[in-house]
């Protein structure tokens, strides 16, 4: 690969993205020449220790273009000065208006500025530009590209694929060189778009994975608590923004449903703008004092609270927007601590838990069910220990970060092999 590649994504650093991170810095430490533009300054209080492993500059877009003018202003004048600059604004321009034209929103108005202000201060020798999701970024950087003349690609998710119109979804695979995601149910839904942009398979199955090198496998010990003590309950984990695709309304409606004669206790990590609501609804049920929201936390707090707990749960569901999740990471690094964990047969989670094997799957949105499910493993710690260590197998066996590396590398023309450090 010649040339750097600027990697869009819509905030930097997130503690809930750190599977850009952890791509990013494996892909620094092939050799690849990044940098990254956000278009968000970080808003979290935390950040993990990845981030700052990382060496990629950093460049803030205008969030609000209307509040930076003379930026975006200077930009286009710069740019003008480019050769072969005003035809390929004029593409540039003519496309954003034409899906400004068939989807008008506040992010797509301001996509164009943004768009202009990354053209201009990518820097020299930048030979590609990488959208980190399908809708905002992937915008950014398809206007950008074409004012640039380069080539953009593009690693789709989850709520960019679940979101974004159909029409926009199809126009981009059109002209992107090459787009990946990290689920086997979100290839299947861009590949049948992507044939009616006549490139059948166009989109290729890279899973994330879990550096394993940051979750060393625990010792469990001998002695599980089976919830028939009050003075030693079971404690249930979730890790997950609250917002409504993680489902923490039905969880909470689940636990309230637990016989009294088993003893939990829930600990909450995550943000989220349906915090408060929760909280509230915990007091309502009778349970809140069983819970303890911790907010959002630094990587080593998770993974010790992940150490600390007996059970995770994740109740994932679709939103009324039909945001979704696709195969959470939190799930990934739960298994990797032999927990044994409990979600929904939902999007791409059964590509990670088997029912009955690797953990347990109930419908979404589901209360009753989720309870059961839930109750059963508290008061068999044999079961939990079970499911427990052979989602632990699987992760790291299908599931590390190491498998599918090798395959984006190369979409990137990176060959070497990868620098691993030792454990």
């Amino acid at each position: 690969m010649s040339g750097a590649v600027v990697f869009v994504v819509k905030g930097y650093p997130r503690l809930s993205e750190t599977f850009i991170a952890q791509e990013i810095m494996a892909l620094e430490q092939r050799g690849l020449d990044i940098r990254i533009a956000s278009i968000r300054r970080p808003t979290d209080a935390e950040r993990h220790p990845i981030h700052d492993d990382i060496k990629a500059p950093v460049t803030y877009l205008p969030e609000f273009p209307a509040l930076e003018p003379l930026r975006v202003f200077r930009a286009w004048k710069r740019l003008r000065s480019r050769a072969g600059f005003r035809a390929d604004f004029r593409a540039a321009w003519g496309q954003w208006l034409s899906d400004l034209r068939r989807g008008p929103s506040p992010a797509r108005a301001r996509s164009f500025a943004q768009a202009l202000v990354l053209a201009d201060e990518a820097g020299p020798g930048v030979s590609r530009l990488h959208a980190h999701f399908l809708h905002t970024p992937a915008s950014v950087a398809r206007y950008a590209a074409m004012m640039l003349d380069i080539p953009w690609s593009c690693s789709a998710h989850a709520r960019d694929i679940w979101t974004t119109p159909a029409w926009e979804k199809t126009e981009k695979l059109k002209t992107a060189d090459w787009l990946v995601t990290c689920t086997a149910h979100g290839q299947r839904h861009l590949n049948a778009l992507a044939a009616l942009a006549d490139r059948p398979d166009a989109v290729e199955l890279v899973y994330h994975g879990l550096d394993l090198g940051r979750f060393p496998a625990p010792d469990r010990g001998v002695s599980q608590p089976d919830g028939g003590s009050e003075k030693d309950p079971v404690v249930i984990l979730s890790v997950g923004r609250a917002v409504e695709k993680k489902g923490y309304g039905t969880l909470l409606g689940a636990l309230g449903r637990i016989p009294e004669d088993l003893h939990w206790r829930f600990v909450h990590i995550g943000g989220g703008p349906l915090r408060g609501g929760l909280q509230r609804r915990a007091r309502a049920l009778g349970i809140g004092g069983r819970i303890t929201w911790m907010g959002a936390c630094a990587q080593e707090t998770v993974l010790e609270h992940y150490r600390a707990a007996d059970l995770f749960v994740l109740a994932s569901r679709i939103a009324p927007d039909g945001d979704r999740d696709g195969l959470p990471n939190v799930l990934m690094e739960a298994q990797s601590q032999g927990l044994a964990c409990v979600s929904t047969a939902l999007s791409a989670i059964p590509e990670l838990i088997v029912d009955g094997e690797t953990g347990v799957l109930v419908p979404p949105g589901d209360e009753e069910s989720l309870a059961a499910a839930v109750a059963e493993l508290i008061a068999d710690p044999d079961l939990r220990a079970r499911l427990g260590a052979g989602g632990h197998r699987r992760v790291r066996e299908r599931f590390s970060h190491d498998r599918d590396l090798d395959r984006l590398a190369r979409k990137f023309g990176l060959r070497a092999p990868m620098v691993r450090e030792c454990a």
